[in-house]
């Protein structure tokens, strides 16, 4: 490659910033969502998430069962460009029953954006999804949303950070009134505060008032009390932003907290303004040679998502790539790790929620939507001249369990096929039925709300009725492919091994003493709550 096109290469992937968003349920995570692309101009009107008022739907939200549960059940890929950079945002489901497909979607990320509710802090889920980005050690970006309700003071939501997550919290903006009282943001490193008007439904972007510190809290309906104690605040807190340690910030140890209301659109100028500079360009993936391929490399990349049946009068499955390397062109020939043989990739897209868009190149941090031709699958690499292969999607072990079978037996073939389909794209792990009959498939899943989507998309999209039954298993292990082990497993009371569609095995506890007897047994390095590959 020569200079030129590898300076090119850099050059475009400095314009890129591919984060994801991660909170627990009802923080605001899809309004927020949807206002980051009004505010990049990706959508001129926002559509109300709880109340409905607005006739749109939400964006980020475009399967049917999302729309009539109003919960994010999946994740989806939404592209925007403001100011020069190109954002890729991973919308992630909130319920912690879909945390593995968010924990995988982390993975194509290269920080995250935490949504906290101000009225109750850091939670269950959010701490959850905080250790994968730990473990990451990627940047991580705080914008506590619905400061225009009762909820803890600024200075508690810092502590409470701290306290839960062990992260430095650093203010980036202020909120100037609390509740109902909510009337403005002030930016702490220009020194300005920006009072809003509110606009109906919070549909369009808010008007902003841009005023000195001490003239903008004269105008605002701020008692004297009030008045005092925020400026009082600010002055103790000035400088922790301006002098916050980029380095740990770049490593998960400091977080930026930004206040705001998604629902309002307060607060949201200036913390797009402040991510474009705080949220990093495209990393290098670590390939399991031990070695980092760098971005001005050859093309590759790897699949972190399958989404089958997007457009329901197609039987198609989409694969999202995440674009590790080099530069991607319609056309290209590349070979894929698992399949090890090439194909051409002639019908790439960009993506806003269900909407494609034909795209000619690509680089390193954006997510290209690929056709899948058959064959891709999970985790997969494809590359372009040098062979490389990025092992870094995890396989979690199922929690929760339930038998399968067709309501109408004349539908096997379907119902294999759809549970087929649905186990590629990471919806559910399916096994064979230790002991079972051909007509039945054991479901697994990380949470017990993954079974509904599965119906749901089984009848929608297969025309397949499922029966569940539950099934006495208490916890799973994924085994190595070794026959000693597996044997051993298999002769052991209350332990069943049995196999993915993949034909990776599984064996499966029907209590916590036979999960005890098999750590003595084989040794706990044997059995994997997680593997990669």
């Amino acid at each position: 490659m020569s200079p030129v096109s590898a300076h090119s290469i850099l050059s475009e992937a400095e314009k890129r910033r591919t984060f994801a968003i991660i909170s627990h349920p009802d923080a605001g995570k899809t309004t927020l969502t949807e206002k980051l692309l009004l505010y990049g101009g990706a959508i001129r009107e926002a559509g109300a998430v709880k109340a409905r008022k607005a006739s749109r739907g939400v964006t980020s939200d475009w399967m049917a069962i999302e729309q009539e549960r109003g919960i994010s059940v999946t994740s989806s890929v939404l592209r925007f460009e403001k100011d020069g950079i190109q954002y890729n945002l991973l919308d992630t489901p909130g319920h912690k029953d879909f945390s593995e497909d968010t924990l995988r979607t982390l993975v194509a990320a290269d920080c995250a954006l935490m949504v906290i509710d101000v009225a109750k802090g850091v939670e269950e889920q959010t701490e959850k999804l905080y250790q994968v980005c730990k473990l990451r050690r990627i940047p991580i970006i705080t914008f506590v949303n619905k400061c225009d309700r009762p909820g803890l003071a600024p200075l508690e939501v810092l502590s409470d950070i701290e306290n839960k997550l062990g992260l430095r919290a650093v203010a980036a903006t202020w909120p100037i009134g609390y509740g109902q009282g909510f009337e403005g943001v002030y930016d702490i490193r220009a020194g300005e505060l920006h009072r809003y008007a509110k606009v109906e439904h919070g549909a369009r972007r808010a008007d902003a008032e841009i005023l000195p510190l001490a003239e903008g809290l004269a105008k605002c309906h701020l008692n004297a009390s009030d008045r005092a104690d925020t400026e009082d605040v600010l002055s103790l807190i000035e400088g922790d932003f301006v002098g916050m340690d980029r380095e740990a910030f770049a490593t998960g140890g400091v977080t930026p907290v930004f206040f705001g209301s998604a629902l309002n659109n307060f607060g949201l100028d200036l913390f797009l303004e402040h991510f474009r500079h705080l949220a990093p360009s495209p990393r290098t993936y670590p390939a399991d040679s031990g070695q980092a391929r760098a971005l001005d490399e050859p093309f590759s990349g790897f699949i972190f998502k399958l989404q089958a049946n997007m457009n329901p009068d197609h039987r198609d499955c989409t694969a999202f790539v995440r674009v590790a390397s080099g530069v991607f062109r319609k056309g290209m020939e590349v070979t894929v790790s698992n399949l090890g043989k090439k194909i051409k990739l002639a019908t790439p897209h960009s993506l806003m929620g269900d909407e494609r868009a034909a795209i000619e190149t690509a680089y390193p941090g954006d997510i290209l939507a690929l056709f899948n031709p058959g064959g891709f699958r999970i985790g997969g690499t494809l590359y372009e001249k040098q062979p490389v292969r990025y092992d870094v999607i995890p396989l979690f072990s199922p929690e929760h369990f339930m038998k399968a079978q067709a309501k109408d037996p004349m539908k096997r073939k379907a119902f294999r096929d759809g549970l087929q389909q649905l186990s590629e794209e990471g919806v559910v792990h399916v096994f064979e039925v230790p002991g079972g009959v051909g007509n039945e498939l054991l479901l697994g899943t990380v949470g017990a709300l993954q079974f509904e989507v599965v119906q749901h998309r089984m009848a929608a999209e297969y025309n397949v009725q499922i029966l569940l039954s539950g099934v006495p298993y208490f916890t799973a292990r994924w085994l190595p492919k070794d026959d000693a082990v597996i044997a051993k497993l298999s002769r052991a009371y209350s332990t069943h091994v049995t196999y993915d569609m993949d034909g990776n095995p599984i064996v499966l506890f029907d209590s916590q003493y036979a999960l005890n007897q098999a750590v003595e047994a084989v040794g706990a390095q044997q059995l994997y709550v997680y593997k990669t590959g």
